[in-house]
């Protein structure tokens, strides 16, 4: 087999519109867009398209940060619309075609002429080069007209063509796609603001400190964060992670947790936990420990000790009701019932703080 034919095995060519890049910001967006549009049509949910990553890597060749980028740049614009389902870990994808058409018509009527202001004068701007016809919708998407953007389509001429313009992605992605410090654009006075607002009882942050900045560009980057989304994942904490909010005493150790501040809520750690559900206050449910019970009987009642949680101080509010007079033997089998009692008090006092 020659080294030629082993060319089909890389997967169906990928075919894109060059007059687009000028409209949607980059060769890698006008190639994810084009898939998108494909499939547009095809949809098996109302949300639109859903793909993972690694499937549109498959289609296109686009690793995940040059899809990244490119989703960037289609949302700006506008065309590209992204409906997380975050409990589904599922991100469906839809072409606004109203907002495309608005983009497209507003090139051409600000030209000269009301003609197109590309080189490509007299075409239409989906125009594919070697392509003299506009292609019509139904062509984009796979319709009954000639199949201009097929990816199953494997002639000769087209995977000629189409080999070339895929090697033209990879050389002019670079220099077309904009640094991160452009794409990103923190507002970090906005970030602060709404920190403070949302979550008061934390620390105030006197300084956005360089490693503060480098911090939040990181997870801006490695999760595509917003404002908007800052601000929800904030209000996240503030309605179900009380546990961030405050110190609290561990009735099993005697220690007290302390109430998370800034830096902790721009880790990766910190966002990861919040995102997958883990941080979530549950309460917890105080287990009947027998040994734990005897141990603090004896300094509690015997040695008239401090308590060291919140279990051993409802206990020992209810051990003052206890007659002197009773022997030993008794006392302690009435702790056993105090005991569980103050159990299920902590248990509901927990609840209670955490609704």
């Amino acid at each position: 087999m020659k080294p030629s034919d082993l060319v089909r095995e890389f997967g169906n060519p990928v075919a894109y519109y060059p007059g687009l890049v000028k409209h949607l910001g980059s060769v890698n967006a006008v190639v994810l867009f084009c898939q998108f549009f494909y499939w547009t049509g095809k949809e098996t949910s109302e949300l639109g398209i859903y793909k993972t990553t690694e499937e549109i890597e498959v289609e296109t060749g686009l690793t995940y940060e040059e899809q990244l980028n490119a989703r960037k740049k289609l949302k700006r614009k506008g065309v590209l619309i992204e409906t997380n389902k975050r409990l589904e870990h599922k991100i469906y994808y839809r072409i606004d075609t109203d907002k495309l058409d608005a983009i497209l018509t507003q090139d051409i009527d600000i030209s000269p002429n009301g003609q197109s202001p590309s080189r490509e004068i007299g075409k239409a701007h989906f125009a594919n080069t070697g392509n003299p016809d506009s292609p019509t919708r139904e062509s984009l998407v796979g319709g009954d007209g000639k199949a201009h953007f097929d990816p199953t389509e494997n002639t000769t001429k087209n995977t000629t063509e189409i080999t070339t313009e895929k090697k033209t992605v990879r050389q002019s992605a670079a220099p077309t796609d904009q640094s991160q410090e452009d794409i990103l654009k923190i507002d970090y006075t906005a970030v602060l603001e709404a920190f403070h607002t949302t979550l008061p009882e934390l620390p105030v942050v006197l300084k956005m400190t360089d490693g503060r900045r480098k911090g939040l560009r990181k997870l801006w980057k490695g999760y595509d964060l917003n404002q908007d989304r800052w601000g929800a994942y904030l209000r996240y904490i503030a309605k179900k992670c009380r546990w961030m909010l405050e110190d609290r005493a561990d009735t099993h150790t005697g220690k007290t947790w302390r109430k998370k501040d800034f830096d902790y809520l721009i880790t990766e750690v910190c966002y990861l936990k919040v995102k997958e559900e883990r941080a979530n206050d549950l309460p917890k449910v105080q287990r009947l420990d027998n040994a734990a019970r005897d141990e603090a009987y004896t300094r509690l009642v015997s040695q008239k000790q401090q308590p060291r949680n919140e279990v051993e101080r409802l206990a020992k509010e209810m051990v003052g009701s206890l007659s002197r007079t009773i022997t030993e033997y008794d006392a302690r089998r009435a702790f056993v019932g105090i005991w569980a009692q103050a159990v299920t008090r902590a248990s509901e006092n927990d609840l209670a703080r955490i609704a």
